[in-house]
């Protein structure tokens, strides 16, 4: 029997290891898990939980993508109830985007100001996406040496006037800045002279908003991504997959030495156009919701391994309104509260 003393052990039948479900003994110090011994090691701890037999002890998983919205915005939601959901639904650590809040992650002195809003309302662990936007070179390098994890930029409208989106020759420049201290350039991939040229949303058919976010708008700027990384040698990482045409050129880039990451999210793993019932607003989200057989792609994306993560994009927005035309929400990765599969 162990002699050495934890804050707290765990006990279960039940406990998710890297080699799998097995029985196990978890010992955790200062917050931190130190020991994961067999079950009957008879770790001592101040307090100790035993699992019940259909319990299962997972690790806390990490949301990479999710928008707290506060400071400015904190009537769509704040640090508070968003780290609760995430505890409650097993998340233990995310990262907030840069946009959305007033003012956005831009600065230091806007980081610093979102941090100390953050710090007594947060339940569980919370890092932060700096922003890449026109005219903030310069504060690329100071907000890395203050710990954010990158940098986010848009290639069309972010939705909010505060986060003006860059353009392909801009977004090159920031990433040749950005690979001078191995950073990261997060990138919603939506193309927008496509968007313009596609067809006006009106109505309130699916299939009409659909028509006005086409693939290729999403293709075309994945290739700019992929293009100006490779160019830099910056690593660059594409958010919110929706489009199964970009698998290809994607797996492409990565067996040619490209630094390149990518994510999807659950809504656009199980749901489908298809069944997106008319005047459903809830359903909106930039890039959309597609097409069933689009979906299968994209689970093939995730097992081949081309697809590296999934993500939540949790955005909870002002209410929307009830047509595809005049259901505008507040940044084009918006999902409305009313969406339950994109909460945490």
């Amino acid at each position: 029997m162990s002699e050495e003393r934890f804050d707290l052990v765990i006990r279960g039948q039940r406990i998710l290891t890297t080699a799998g479900i097995a029985p196990r003994e978890v010992g955790v110090r200062n917050g931190k898990i130190v020991a994961i011994e067999p079950l009957g090691n008879g770790l001592a701890g101040t307090e100790v939980i035993e699992l019940a037999s259909d319990e299962t002890l997972l690790p806390g998983l990490v949301d990479t993508h999710v928008h707290v919205n506060e400071p400015g915005r904190t009537e769509w939601e704040g640090f508070a109830s968003a780290t609760r959901a995430a505890a409650a639904g097993g998340v233990t650590t995310i990262i907030d985007m840069p946009l959305n809040s007033v003012p956005p992650t831009t600065t230091v002195e806007n980081l610093k100001l979102k941090r100390e809003v953050a710090e007594d309302q947060a339940f569980i662990d919370v890092g932060f996406w700096g922003g890449a936007i026109p005219g903030n070179k310069a504060d690329l390098r100071p907000l890395h040496d203050e710990g954010v994890f990158g940098f986010k930029c848009f290639l069309l409208h972010s939705g909010v006037d505060e986060f003006p989106h860059l353009d392909a020759d801009e977004m090159e420049e920031d990433m040749a800045e950005l690979k001078s201290f191995d950073s990261l350039m997060i990138v919603h991939a939506e193309d927008s002279h496509a968007i313009d040229r596609a067809p006006h949303p009106g109505g309130d058919h699916y299939e009409t908003f659909l028509a006005s976010r086409p693939r290729g708008a999403e293709n075309k700027a994945i290739a700019e991504v992929i293009e100006r990384a490779r160019w830099t040698g910056a690593r660059a990482h594409i958010l919110h997959l929706s489009s199964s045409d970009a698998l290809p050129m994607i797996a492409s880039a990565k067996r040619d030495g490209v630094k390149l990451t990518v994510e999807t999210c659950p809504h656009y793993l199980t749901l489908m156009a298809e069944e997106i019932p008319d005047g459903a607003t809830a359903y909106k989200c930039c890039p959309p919701i597609r097409e069933a057989s689009n979906r299968e792609l994209l689970w093939q994306g995730l097992q081949d391994g081309t697809i590296d993560c999934i993500v939540s994009d949790h955005s909870p927005p002002r209410w929307i309104s009830r047509t595809w035309r005049t259901a505008t929400l507040p940044w084009p990765g918006a999902v409305s509260r009313r969406c339950s599969w994109a909460c945490p």
